[in-house]
């Protein structure tokens, strides 16, 4: 478990702090302020949806809610604007998605553990609400879709549990649906952390606490949503990107971490075996997930919040206009990267995960230099099962070097002309996925999925003879790319991966190396 260093709140940098964010990111010109009456039951949603059609859509802080007075409601936070994204990791607002992931896997070998602040000290606590002054019917909770089972708080959220066993707090990002004044709902796929803890306590007669954060800085739900080992703490994580450390506090009801600059907060617990229907909710496939079903039960033992709070919100829907997307699909992809080196998988050139694909959860994109027979076999069947991407992932493709994972135009040409199908795929089954699968009907078998590995590599044993790609000369590229402005050209020469001259020196350099023996085997 993490340490936590007492220190007061003035003496340590705001990470956390949504009301910094939303500062800097108007000031970057993406912030629009709606000072008109929007009404939280599916209007909101349906502008979210359609404002987030557009590329680099902005970030939508609703100041009038319809029914909400006292609350401002903040929609498309990070949205699909790789400017935002960047923002929230500490980057350059103009990098690229390939530079955010390199960055991501970097920063996330970095551990900042939270230091905690006084109560009195914590922006969260300037209300606190207890017993019957809790009223979870009274805030402005919006309706996303006009299918929901409900009115739902997040999933922009950090919600907080505790092994029962080992005393593991873990945050994740999960679905609160309002059942009435004192009681909400928590959606958990299979395999999630705090379902593992739930399942747990209940095994063994206990109830469980649990804090759920609503109004928080994006960094965290980007934290949230990722996969990590069991024994690695994402507050830990939040640090590590920030690179100083996240303030929390404690509640009053739980022993559970709050953090101290969120907006609003929860803090509850969940009674062994308490259930009652949750859902449906449309999700980040673009449909609505499973039928309505039971749900474990969080009975609201306290509210924290800020005077006149943010509540975030995140629309799940078909790419773009899913909030979790593309950040996702930067996060999963530094995940899956990290954890195929850690096993020791050479060549590794770049892995992205594709945000139309189910907003990043549907596919990898792993792009690597071969370097012995079975090599691109061996990565795909590695991170199909890797923490970063075996949740759901369907299709897992292996590209060469000179193929940028992040380019969907290039990895759908290496697949039309370096995979030969009847060859290069392979199927995995009863893998982990989800209940969210519309894919898998009757809904029972959902939790149960499959992957297909293919693999869009030149073909190894062939690879020296391999037909070769039609490509520029360096000189030349170098020399248009510093005449493109004179050229009357706008922006900058895009990159390019692969050149002619390269690709003669490394067939002479596999020709001088490999040389196929009469046994039909090769020798270095």
């Amino acid at each position: 478990m993490t340490v936590l260093a007492r220190r007061p709140a003035e003496t340590v940098a705001a990470v956390g702090d949504l009301r910094e964010w939303l500062r800097k990111v108007e000031a970057m010109g993406e912030l629009v302020r709606i000072s008109e009456t929007v009404d939280p039951i599916e209007e909101m949603g349906a502008l979210t949806y359609m404002v987030g059609k557009r590329p680099g859509s902005p970030a939508l802080l609703f100041e009038d809610p319809k029914g909400g007075a006292g609350y401002r409601l903040l929609w498309n936070l990070l949205g699909n604007s790789t400017r935002r994204i960047a923002l929230t990791l500490g980057e350059p607002p103009e990098s690229s998605r390939i530079e955010l992931i390199k960055a991501v896997r970097e920063k996330l070998t970095r551990r900042v553990p939270p230091v905690e602040v006084d109560p009195v000290a914590a922006p969260v606590n300037e209300r606190v609400l207890t017993g019957s002054k809790i009223d979870m019917a009274s805030v402005p909770a919006p309706k996303h879709w006009p299918l929901d089972g409900g009115r739902y708080l997040g999933t922009c959220d950090a919600v907080f549990t505790r092994d029962p066993e080992s005393g593991y707090v873990n945050m994740g990002t999960y679905r609160i649906m309002i059942h009435d004044e004192r009681h909400v709902g928590l959606y958990l796929s299979p395999g999630k952390d705090a379902r593992l803890h739930i399942a747990r306590a209940w095994e063994l007669g206990r109830p469980i606490e649990v804090v759920a954060a609503v109004g928080i800085d994006p960094l965290l739900m980007v934290i949230a949503s990722m996969t990590f080992p069991k024994n690695q703490s994402e507050l830990d994580a939040v640090g590590g990107v920030a690179g100083a450390p996240l303030e929390i506090t404690r509640g009053v009801t739980t022993d559970l971490p709050i953090p101290a600059r969120a907006e609003y907060v929860i803090e509850g617990i969940i009674r062994p075996n308490a259930t009652r229907l949750e859902g449906p909710f449309g999700e980040f496939t673009g449909y609505y997930g499973r039928p309505e079903a039971g749900a474990p039960l969080v009975e609201v033992t306290a509210i924290h919040s800020r005077n006149d709070p943010i509540l975030t919100n995140a629309l799940m829907a078909d790419y773009p206009s899913c909030e979790m997307a593309d950040y996702y699909a930067i996060a999963k992809a530094a995940r899956t990267w990290d954890d195929l080196e850690k096993l020791g998988i050479p060549g590794i050139r770049g892995v992205y995960a594709h945000p139309a694909a189910a907003s990043g959860f549907g596919m990898v994109v792993v792009s690597l230099q071969q370097r012995y027979a079975g090599h691109a076999a061996q990565a795909l069947a590695c991170a199909a099962q890797v923490p970063g991407a075996a949740y759901y992932t369907k299709w897992i493709v292996a590209v060469d070097e000179d193929v940028d994972p992040t380019d969907m135009d290039q990895v759908i040409w290496a697949m039309a002309t370096r995979c030969n199908p009847v060859e290069d795929i392979d199927i995995l089954r009863n893998t982990w996925s989800t209940w969210l699968d519309p894919t898998q009907n009757p809904p029972e078998k959902r939790p149960w999925g499959s992957k297909a590995l293919i693999n869009a590599c030149k073909e190894h044993q062939h690879i020296a003879t391999f037909s070769k790609r039609t490509t520029v000369r360096r000189e030349l590229y170098d020399d248009l790319a510093r005449r493109w402005a004179k050229l009357g050209l706008a922006g900058a020469a895009p990159e390019l991966l692969a050149f002619h001259h390269d690709d003669e020196l490394r067939a002479l350099h596999e020709a001088a190396e490999f040389k196929p023996e009469g046994d039909g085997q090769v020798t270095m």
